[in-house]
């Protein structure tokens, strides 16, 4: 829902000890494949921004024991470079292998007609014999049908409209000699076409059609099945890759507290914050795989709603809560009224949202509308809103602020709060679609509405 609005990698304290899982992109992948100069243009970027990122990490974490600096740079290196570029052919090859089962379906399918045409023609030649022309007796049938089928309408037409009897007479030999002509003239075409049209030439034009249709259907589901299996080790190796940052960041976790140095111990914590949001997305395509693999014989893509939920507020044409210059506020955060489980749709921002507040025992209401709506609908539940970062609120986007979808809006939940004035938030569906989080540091607080 938004893009990337990385201000300047900053280092980040973990306000919530290891309840509070989240993480810094500090920018995307580096180099990539570019099929166009636009994707040229958007990987000479990510790659930019990486090298600073990497840098500024290093300067960070100057004096920092060699051994230990290295594996946080690892660990860096692979959740915001490695997993990003993998994720990435991920997703083009689950795109790839969709296009090619479709096309697959479609030979398929059309091979099935063909076949059908076959087996429809066999049982008429079994009938009426192979030189039988059908496209003759069509014709035929249709100039009969003109000639006799319609009798009784013509003539009431011709007598209703006849002002005497030798009108009437007269109209009924002009319709005739109409109709014979037309019958002639089919009946002529239908000769003409009877050297190609005869159902033992039209067998086996199907039966050559068959034999090409086959071989195109095997080549598409040979290319599907190759595609789908190119995907399937696009997702291993993504898998393997965020297997291996799970292990980095337990092996650093210990370590990393030990540090003295203020500064070089909240860059480490920023990386170890990014692998543990990774981690999510990890979990989540787990469950997913898990969940293709299963029959749902249920009513698919709906959301339980409680029946007599206590609070349904309306959203109101102008904000509910509008200070003018941000204020500590007062109160703690979450709210249970309103709160009837998560009630968004699945791998959305607004249900990320929700699901990690959840997980650090946040309370938030199921029905507070889509992202760029949260501040305005919260304080009806009795929210607190304010342009106030901490640790567990929800930042609402306004409709295209900081690339905010220009309609909907975004959110996202706030990680970790720095000396410095910056914070990280963690987010889903901003960059690699449903179901995907990752992290970054903003700054300038006062421009964001922060629901507590």
């Amino acid at each position: 829902m938004t893009k990337a609005n990385v201000i300047k990698p900053v280092l980040a304290t973990l306000v919530a000890a290891a309840a509070c899982t989240a993480g810094l992109v500090f920018g995307p992948a580096p180099s990539a494949q570019a099929d166009t100069y636009s994707d040229l243009i958007n990987a000479q970027n990510q790659h930019a921004a990486s090298v600073q990122r990497e840098a500024e990490l290093k300067q960070q974490l100057a004096g920092v024991n060699e051994e230990l600096a290295n594996k946080i740079l690892e660990l860096d290196d692979l959740t915001n470079n490695k997993i990003v570029a993998a994720q990435a052919k991920v997703t083009a090859a689950n795109s790839a292998a969709a296009t090619a089962q479709d096309e697959a379906d479609a030979a398929a399918d059309r091979l099935a007609a063909a076949q059908k045409d076959k087996e429809t023609l066999e049982q008429q030649i079994e009938q009426t014999g192979k030189d039988y022309d059908d496209a003759h007796a069509a014709v035929a049938q249709l100039a009969r049908e003109e000639m006799h089928g319609s009798d009784a309408s013509d003539v009431m037409s011709v007598v209703t409209g006849a002002t005497s009897t030798q009108d009437f007479v007269n109209s009924m030999q002009s319709r005739d000699a109409l109709s014979r002509n037309e019958a002639n003239a089919a009946s002529s075409a239908a000769t003409t076409l009877n050297t190609s049209m005869n159902r033992s030439d039209r067998l086996a034009a199907i039966e050559k059609q068959i034999a090409t249709l086959k071989t195109k259907a095997d080549e598409k589901a040979a290319s599907a099945q190759a595609a789908a299996e190119d995907a399937q080790a696009k997702r291993d190796a993504l898998d393997k890759l965020r297997a291996q940052g799970e292990a980095k960041r337990n092996e650093l976790s210990a370590q990393v507290e030990s540090l003295n140095d203020e500064s070089a111990k909240q860059a480490a914590q920023t990386v170890l914050i990014a692998s543990q949001v990774d981690s999510y997305n990890r979990q989540y395509q787990k469950e997913q795989a898990e969940a293709a693999n299963k029959v749902d014989p249920g009513i698919q893509g709906t959301t339980t709603v409680p029946s007599n939920p206590t609070v349904t507020p309306s959203t109101p044409s102008t904000p509910t809560v509008t200070p003018s210059v941000p204020s500590a506020g007062t109160g703690g955060q979450g709210t249970s009224n309103g709160d009837y489980g998560n009630a968004y749709v699945a791998g959305q921002c607004t249900w990320w949202a929700y699901d990690r507040r959840k997980q650090m025992g946040i309370n938030t209401p199921s029905y507070l509308g889509n992202g760029g709506d949260w501040w305005r609908t919260a304080p009806s539940y009795g929210l607190r809103v304010d342009h106030n970062p901490e640790v567990g609120a929800a930042l609402s986007f306004l409709p295209g602020q900081d690339g905010a979808d220009g309609t909907y809006g975004h959110v996202a939940v706030v990680e970790a709060v720095n000396g410095d004035g910056t914070f990280v938030i963690s987010e889903m569906n901003a960059y690699a679609g449903p179901y995907n989080t990752n992290t970054r540091t903003l700054t300038n607080s006062g421009q964001y509405w922060f629901v507590h």
